[in-house]
């Protein structure tokens, strides 16, 4: 793991899950540019609305975060634990509450139990160190199987900077955000709107890309903090930037699809030929939200009758006698109907596979679009099932 000079991390437990990591902290030692983007759902968690008015400066010196209570519809006195537990970062950290960001996971309705966390925030603060992104990734885990971390250098002009993210994300997963935290971090120097357009460019190519059922949650946050411990970006520094954080974000993105509630395969989705972009983001989401498709998907099932059908409900413009559909290559519908060369032996082969790609061709335009899902196996109704037992 490469650690972005100038940050420090820690998880530890402190209560509210029995017997887990629930408490993470990111720290810079300098002051760094911020922004954040965050859920378009109208109900919004407490954390949200208080991490959204703290960035308007566009400055941050660290992030507190705890799973197992999402302090969402909580009221006042939700926005009241929001600042307490920044107030308890400032306070033991020496530095001003407006430079503490705050975000929450878990189960929406109850109250947090803020005591425990204040309690907990000054052996938190000791347990800073720039190996602790680990134990962050696993204290911000709600029903995820594995912590998300990624990472990635690059070189300019005689100079190195990093980017490191950490995430959380597993269900209720849908643009725009996915349901997810995520925390990046980088040593370059940049300034607050230039970091505010990368931002949005890097999630609109990965976090927005992804989908599991459909849903989105009220404490969707992705952070993104650059303390410039590497000095300022040179030329070439921001295209260098701009890739890195791509890349991560990228590799964030998916590691959330795999790690989808009872996920056993990712599948890309591609939707080409449409009139416009909108018309095949649309076609796209729909096949990628379709319970019908999706249990095919996880049967290993070449049914195409179903890709056709949930076309044809997306709301966009389609002509049935024009669509194309293939998996990996292999036709399954050409002009509509099934492909004179559909075998579906080999096509039911190629989706038992961990990854596969669907391509559509609705041959109407140039409109296309690309996102990434999963399955909808048996695990993932037991497992929300019984989320909040």
């Amino acid at each position: 793991m490469k650690v972005p000079r100038g940050f420090k991390a820690a998880g530890i437990s402190c209560g509210i899950k029995e017997g887990a990591e629930d408490l993470a902290l990111i720290y810079s030692e300098l002051e760094a540019s911020a922004w954040g983007l965050f859920t378009s759902n109208r109900v919004k968690a407490a954390p949200v609305l208080y991490s959204r008015r703290k960035l308007r400066r566009g400055r941050a010196r660290a992030i507190i975060a705890n799973s197992g209570c999402a302090n969402a519809c909580t009221g006042p006195k939700g926005l009241e634990d929001a600042r307490r537990m920044a107030q308890a970062v400032a306070r033991t950290l020496g530095i001003p509450e407006g430079e503490v960001l705050v975000a929450s996971t878990g189960v929406i309705g109850e109250p947090l139990p803020i005591e425990r966390i204040e309690a907990a925030v000054p052996e938190l603060s000791r347990s800073l160190s720039p190996e602790g992104f680990e134990e962050a990734a696993r204290a911000i885990m709600t029903t995820d199987e594995r912590p998300k971390i990624r990472w990635a250098s690059t070189s300019f002009g005689g100079k190195e900077i990093t980017v490191l993210g950490i995430a959380k994300g597993a269900g209720m997963i849908r643009p725009n955000l996915a349901t997810m935290l995520a925390f990046l971090v980088t040593d370059a120097g940049i300034d607050p709107p230039l970091l505010r357009g990368l931002l949005r460019e890097a999630v609109s190519e990965s976090f927005n890309r992804i989908t599991v059922d459909g849903d989105q949650s009220t404490n969707d946050t992705v952070f993104l903090l650059a303390n410039g411990a590497s000095g300022p970006l040179g030329e070439g520094g921001m295209g260098a930037l701009r890739e890195a954080l791509k890349e991560v974000a990228r590799g964030l993105a998916l590691e959330i699809v795999r790690d989808g509630e009872g996920a056993t395969k990712v599948v890309e989705i591609v939707v080409r030929g449409a009139r416009n972009r909108r018309d095949a983001e649309r076609a796209a989401y729909r096949l990628a939200h379709s319970p019908l498709v999706k249990t095919a998907l996880f049967g290993s099932d070449p049914n195409w009758g179903r890709f056709m059908v949930a076309l044809g409900d997306a709301g966009v413009k389609i002509d049935p006698a024009r669509v194309q559909i293939r998996i990996e290559g292999l036709p399954l519908v050409k002009d509509g109907v099934q492909a004179p060369e559909f075998d579906e032996a080999k096509v039911r082969e190629l989706m038992r596979r961990d990854e596969f790609r669907i391509e559509v061709d609705l041959q109407l335009g140039e409109g296309s679009f690309g996102l990434f899902t999963c399955d909808l196996s048996y695990d993932y109704v037991r497992i929300n099932a019984s989320y909040r037992s």
